[in-house]
């Protein structure tokens, strides 16, 4: 069991102790630090509390977290979309409602179980639940990652990454409709302050430079459809950018819109280009992957309302 211990200072003084807890450490999201103190491993000054406590300007907070379950990726004959495959790398076409990687609570029907099946290795640097997984994509969002088979493939992949020279280029289609014809954000990312489920644009906490270039391709009465590069790689980085920006990506329930105008799950976002370097040949390699077909189908019948 983890123990992590607090000390408030004044600014914190008379808030929620759940809302402290959760504002000053960043792996944690509030709904866990309630569950934490109904089981009573929450203590202030030694004492149990309840969520709504309030706190005091020089008071201890101890959280004791248990040990997360273990995990381990099993084979899944789950059908995937290989683009590309040699000896060290695979480059798949992820469809929309397909997690990456095993998690709790969603332990199968994810890319790496789909993997597990269909290669003879994968790399074991980030260990038995992300085997391969040199970076990811959202659930809902589709389209290409490239996956390593080998330790030697995926630190060339992360080093790539890492200097900004992987292209991750992908197709979205936001709200309103954008003026500019091309456009950069440069907006620093970070836990959202009170939803720590939640990515925002803040200057609050452990936040990371983040970097969006877009360009619209083709615009429509309430909507535009536009192409993005990503220079940098947060989580939820384009979701986060454009809704920051008043333009969020239709069909998002986390950052964009309550009300949807199709009837879709998850946002209108597609990795259609990924430009990398091989890790052995050294050979520059792009791959693509055409929009969906619910993307298309709504590309078709905004054009024609236009």
């Amino acid at each position: 069991m983890e123990h992590k211990k607090i000390a408030v200072d004044s600014r914190w003084e008379g808030q929620r102790v759940d809302v402290v807890i959760t504002a000053m450490l960043d792996d944690i999201s509030r709904s866990q630090v309630q569950k934490l103190i109904k089981e009573g491993k929450v203590l202030v000054n030694g004492k149990q509390v309840k969520s709504n406590t309030r706190v005091g300007g020089e008071d201890i907070i101890e959280i004791f977290v248990p040990e997360p379950e273990t995990l381990e990726a099993r084979p899944e004959d789950i059908d995937i979309d290989i683009v590309y495959e040699d000896d060290d790398i695979v480059v798949v076409n992820k469809p929309k409602n397909m997690l990456v990687h095993p998690a709790a609570g969603n332990t199968s029907g994810t890319l790496v179980n789909a993997l597990l099946a269909k290669c003879n290795s994968l790399s074991d640097i980030d260990g038995k639940v992300r085997p391969g997984i040199v970076h990811r994509i959202d659930k809902d969002t589709s389209g290409l990652l490239v996956v390593a088979k080998n330790n030697a493939a995926h630190l060339s992949l992360a080093r790539q990454i890492k200097e900004r020279t992987v292209g991750r280029e992908y197709m979205a289609l936001v709200h309103g409709e954008i003026k500019d014809k091309k456009g950069r954000i440069d907006a620093p990312i970070g836990r959202h302050p009170v939803d720590r489920k939640k990515m925002a644009v803040t200057d609050k906490g452990r936040v990371r430079h983040a970097v969006t270039h877009y360009e619209v391709v083709e615009s429509f009465k309430e909507y535009t459809l536009i192409r993005v590069r990503l220079e940098t790689g947060r989580t939820h980085q384009i979701r986060v950018h454009m809704a920051y920006i008043g333009h969020p990506v239709v069909g998002d329930r986390v950052y964009g819109r309550k009300k949807q105008p199709f009837n879709i799950q998850g946002q209108v976002l597609h990795a259609y280009r990924l430009t990398l370097r091989h890790p052995v040949t050294r050979q520059i390699m792009i791959f693509e992957a055409p929009l969906p077909r619910y993307f298309k189908d709504i590309i078709k019948k905004l054009r024609q309302k236009s």
